[in-house]
């Protein structure tokens, strides 16, 4: 019997699926080791750099990792990465889901049945059976409408944090490169056309060249003068993850003999996501950064079943909006990330939860505070509300 089998049978996952009252399915839900989970959501629709253990064990080494699968009528539809942070003096704990509970498959005509059922059995296990705090971060909705976010509320869930600059940019990857071309604003491909009479050439790298890259990184970041609170730091641990459909893709530009600009992409899922990138000065004027997510953009239509290659949001830089904003064109979207989404079925971990986000809140508006007072540092430019 092979692990997923062996996993759906200790779910009890042979029981068929129910609807249920307000439109949800009946789901089980089974923790599993870090080894399972990582070798089961592969292939999952939802599945992103937040929700893979090596992520978050190397990202935040002190906080415990619960990996669960949710199955219904024989067969694995979905599953979440729950991480519980213990709160000082031990007086409780919150269960922190990032992109969070994620769909086997998308665009099943249930998917929102399925989701609301996953849902049911988080605040379950997490908010009553374990008195915690669960907080929940959906993914940023396609569309004009938000169901994950707006089901969450209708479920009791309050909102939480916001993000200052929330926006997030898609690019459309089922489009032929005459379309793709065709939807890119008209300075972006002006851009782009320069960029291919430069000279330079496009290479699909392997982690034997993250050396390479790590230059490039560091050369950059001083040069730019961003502050950087990524986790580039799993990086290494990405590239060593055991299973192959999960690990990030390293892509170079070069000009000659010389490495000019790189890209490190998360390929899994229906949603490509632009990691990291790095260029050096002279690729400013040989625009080398068009060239190489022009090809990138190819690459992953050509070799992924992504629909989308998620660009990330800006950061309050609006040379990074400009930028993001004629590469997603008139085919792609820019949408809002949601706000956090906090559920307590009780008084005490509502409020020792509340406090703790506080806190933290706290922390990060103080470091922001800092670093704009820094004169080594860049400065936001973009404005709250002018990112559409």
């Amino acid at each position: 019997m092979s692990v997923i089998a062996e996993t759906l049978a200790a779910a009890g996952a042979a029981e068929p699926a129910h609807a249920v009252a307000r439109g949800r399915l009946d789901v089980a839900m089974q923790k599993v080791t870090e080894a399972v989970w990582e070798q089961t959501i592969g292939d999952f629709a939802g599945v992103c750099q937040e929700q893979l253990s090596t992520f978050a064990r190397t990202r935040w080494p002190g906080v415990n990792q619960e990996p669960v699968l949710f199955s219904a009528g024989g067969k694995i539809v979905g599953g979440c990465l729950v991480m519980v942070q213990q709160l000082p003096l031990r007086l409780g704990a919150i269960a922190v889901a990032k992109w969070g509970p994620m769909l086997a498959e998308a665009n099943r005509p249930d998917a929102m049945a399925l989701y609301a059922g996953m849902i049911d059995r988080l605040v379950e296990h997490f908010a009553r059976e374990r008195r915690m705090m669960l907080s929940l971060m959906p993914h940023a909705a396609l569309g004009a409408e938000t169901p994950e976010f707006e089901h969450l509320l209708a479920r009791g869930f309050r909102r939480g944090a916001h993000f200052g600059f929330p926006n997030r940019y898609f690019v459309n990857l089922r489009l032929t490169d005459e379309a793709q071309r065709k939807s890119l604003e008209q300075k972006w491909r002006y851009h782009l056309s320069k960029s291919e009479k430069a000279g330079l050439s496009f290479e699909h790298a392997g982690a034997e060249r993250l050396g390479a890259f790590d230059a490039l990184y560091a050369a950059m970041t001083d040069r730019k003068k961003f502050p950087d609170y990524s986790a580039y730091g799993t990086v290494p641990a990405l590239f060593a993850i055991g299973n192959p459909k999960l690990r990030p893709e390293l892509f170079f530009v070069r000009h000659g003999d010389e490495v000019v600009a790189g890209a490190i992409i998360f390929k899994a899922g229906n949603r490509a996501v632009y990691l990291y990138g790095a260029t050096t000065e002279k690729a400013l004027g040989l625009r080398a950064g068009y060239f190489m997510h022009w090809h990138i953009i190819g690459w992953l239509r050509d070799n992924t079943g992504a629909d989308w290659y998620d660009l990330g949001g800006t950061d309050g830089f609006q040379g990074l909006h400009q930028f993001k904003k004629g590469m997603v064109g008139n085919a792609g979207v820019i949408v809002p990330l949601p706000p956090v989404a906090n559920y307590a079925a009780y008084r005490l971990p509502s409020v020792l939860g509340e406090a703790a986000f506080a806190a933290r809140e706290l922390v990060h508006v103080a470091q922001r505070l800092v670093d704009r007072l820094r004169t080594d540092r860049a400065k936001p430019d973009q404005k709250q509300d002018g990112e559409r």
